[in-house]
């Protein structure tokens, strides 16, 4: 990485994201490794109203966590590179996780409570909530083609990027653009 880079990250995470780098439309700069693969959108696109399931049988939706950036991933118990990506979405909620920002998982298609549990202790997570798509529905609304996929909506519930595969997400560039996020006051 170049050195001017790894000043902008460092310097971002120590002053938590100054004016200059905050918003979503800033954050291309703060991109490096894994990062590079995140799509920064234009212009914000809605998200899917599909009920999503929750481990203990309730349901919700992606509305009833507005007011936050959410980090939103897709996955599978039977995925390889989720759960490369797991601890790392955990130790991300660990760090940011509050009234600002939440990790999301969404378990899609046929994952069997037993498995998710059994996923979750084996990869040693702790920090993140489960949410379940059993039938797919929301995966296909948003165009889940795929697994791993992250999105990144903004405080009102709209999809701001998109990572498809995995990556590290709590790695320098990683925790560099959730701070920028979650410190404009903006937003």
């Amino acid at each position: 990485m170049k050195l001017f880079q790894l000043i902008l990250l460092y310097t971002a995470l120590a002053f938590g994201a100054n004016a200059a780098l905050a918003g979503i439309s800033d954050v291309a700069a703060l991109r490096s490794g894994t990062m590079k693969k995140l799509v920064v959108h234009a212009s914000a696109k809605p998200v899917g109203t599909t009920l999503l399931g929750t481990m203990d049988g309730a349901e919700t939706s992606l509305s009833d966590f507005r007011g936050k950036y959410l980090l939103v991933n897709f996955w599978a118990t039977w995925c390889a590179p989720c759960l490369k990506e797991m601890p790392q979405l955990d130790a991300l909620q660990q760090e940011f996780g509050g009234e600002d920002f939440q990790v999301l998982t969404i378990a899609t298609g046929r994952n069997q409570p037993v498995a998710i549990t059994r996923f979750f202790k084996k990869a040693a997570i702790t920090a993140l909530p489960v949410l379940t798509d059993a039938k797919q529905e929301l995966a296909r609304e948003m165009d889940v083609l795929g697994l791993p996929v992250t999105l990144v909506l903004d405080r009102q519930g709209r999809e701001v990027a998109r990572m498809v595969g995995d990556a590290e997400w709590y790695g320098d560039s990683a925790r560099a653009i959730i701070a920028a996020l979650i410190a404009d006051p903006a937003s």
